[in-house]
């Protein structure tokens, strides 16, 4: 018996070895991707969720993160190839093309009204009933961002020029900061430190950028030398990042647990009523959708519009000398990959 005994101990244990040393393989077949976003936002949960549902692994890739404040940092540090893909505000994705060649591979949300420009409890009733007092005022805002191009829509909206105001350039916590103890009345946000700034000193919105008429998407983003040299692993990205909103959209409780959890990592603790706002009023898009606003098959999609437009502002407030045709680095070439292969198209439907 003892004999018998030893000898399954011996064949479990070999069994184990040889599953563990199997695991150890497979792990080391993936392939790594570097990730960037920026943390806490709406837009960036589906690389958590993903992460968590150990999605990627399923497609071959083990994904190494990198986390920036705002987008014009995060788009500086491509340069030094210390990501490959990712996502960003739309303001940056153009940047980012301008300077280091980015391209636009896919729109993350429509957050349109997750940009706005705020104002403290003090003076929100006073500059909404009249918008023209905001003339003279001091708005903090981060520069080169969505939440600046929100603003400057509502600006418009109210036939405020730029120059009829004064324009600090500042950090979202910063703002969150200057703002909740009274040193600034008015500044440009975006969720969630909208609702943080809601929620903690109970600012309210003037205006959003749908309110201002603006269009912002948000976009994700690849290296160009990237994209061209390794064209499977982006498709691939693209599929794990679309499964997650899909997963997310089908299973909206459990995918407000999971947001909880990722924006308290980020230093974010906000409602769960302002969790369900930002799936309430930001719209995804699955494949199909992707494929439609991108397609340039009459010569201008409707995603170029967007990006046409944002260039334009970025033009009129000197951060570009001249504005690049969105045809030129919005592309849908990765979209249409992931549409051509069976499994990808599949993976990215999956909402289990």
């Amino acid at each position: 018996m003892k004999i018998k005994s030893k000898l399954i101990s011996v064949l479990m244990g070999s069994i184990i070895g040889l599953g563990l040393a199997t695991q150890s393989h497979a792990q080391a077949n993936l392939t790594e991707i570097k990730v960037s976003y920026q943390p806490a936002l709406y837009w960036a949960l589906p690389f958590y969720v993903a992460t968590e549902k150990n999605w990627w692994a399923e497609l071959g890739l083990k994904p190494t993160f990198s986390t920036f404040p705002a987008g014009v940092p995060q788009i500086a540090a491509s340069a030094s190839k210390s990501w490959d893909v990712g996502g960003t505000g739309s303001v940056p994705a153009v940047l980012g093309y301008v300077r280091f060649g980015i391209k636009t591979i896919g729109i993350t949300n429509d957050e349109s009204a997750g940009n706005a420009l705020l104002a403290t409890a003090k003076t929100a009733d006073a500059f909404a009933k009249n918008p023209q007092s905001i003339k003279g005022q001091t708005i903090v805002l981060t520069a080169n961002s969505t939440g600046d191009y929100a603003v400057q829509s509502c600006l418009k909206k109210y036939g405020i020029a730029k120059s009829d105001v004064t324009i600090k350039n500042m950090g979202q916590a910063e703002i969150i900061s200057a703002m909740s103890s009274g040193n600034a009345d008015l500044g440009g946000l975006w969720a969630p430190n909208i609702y943080t700034l809601e929620e903690k000193a109970g600012a309210k919105v003037i205006c959003s950028g749908k309110d201002g008429g603006a269009f912002v998407p948000g976009a994700l983003i690849v290296r160009g030398d990237y994209a061209k040299e390794n064209p499977q692993n982006v498709a691939k990205f693209l599929a794990i990042y679309i499964r997650a909103w899909s997963w997310m959209n089908a299973n909206k409780p459990q995918a407000i647990a999971m947001m909880k959890k990722f924006y308290e990592q980020g230093g974010v603790s906000i409602s769960e009523a302002s969790m369900r706002k930002e799936f309430d009023t930001r719209p995804t898009y699955d494949l199909a959708s992707q494929l439609r606003i991108m397609d340039q098959a009459k010569g201008t999609s409707e995603a170029d519009g967007w990006f046409n437009a944002i260039a334009a502002f970025m033009q009129s407030t000197g951060a570009l000398t001249s504005v690049p045709p969105a045809k030129d680095y919005v592309t849908d070439e990765f979209m249409k990959m992931v549409n051509a292969d069976k499994k990808l198209r599949d993976f990215a439907a999956n909402t289990k």
